[in-house]
């Protein structure tokens, strides 16, 4: 009966360690009660098995958790729970060749740095660099770079 709960606490503390490396992120319950059962395991061995029964158990205790970590990491369980998915969109400069510096137009959102204006017909995202713009104020593009248009208050 003794060497049954040794078993029981050594399998439920690989368990929760695999769990705990490998499923839930940082400290967590899992980790806890792995530590837990593992070291009253071994505590309970000794308690109970005499000295050499303690230093067995607390042999096969370690070699158990390092053998399932490795066996698990060699194991193909990680290559289905891996992320192997690439990203390869791009960002949307279509609005980059559409419009040109200088032309002018008029916000259709409040610009409070970025925002939304109609040039030459097309509803674009634009960046002021005079700052905070009112709805429907007119626009002019000062310059394009890297995808962004920046504009600034047309001077009448």
């Amino acid at each position: 009966m003794d060497i049954l709960i040794i078993s029981v606490l050594i399998i439920a503390a690989v368990i929760l360690f695999l769990v705990e490396l490998f499923v839930i992120p940082g400290i967590s319950l899992a980790g806890i009660s792995a530590l837990v059962c593992i070291l009253y395991a071994n505590y309970y061995a000794f308690a109970n098995l005499g000295m050499t029964g303690g230093v067995i158990t607390l042999g096969i205790s370690a070699v158990t958790c390092i053998g399932s970590l490795v066996w698990f990491m060699r194991s193909k369980v990680l290559d289905k729970l891996a992320l192997k998915k690439d990203i390869d969109s791009t960002v949307d400069r279509s609005a980059e060749k559409r419009i040109k510096v200088g032309a002018t137009g008029i916000s259709t959102t409040r610009l409070a740095q970025i925002g939304y204006a109609d040039i030459d017909g097309n509803i674009v995202e634009v960046k002021s660099i005079d700052g905070f713009l009112n709805e429907k104020t007119p626009i002019i593009v000062i310059r394009i770079s890297d995808g962004t248009i920046m504009v600034e208050k047309l001077k009448n």
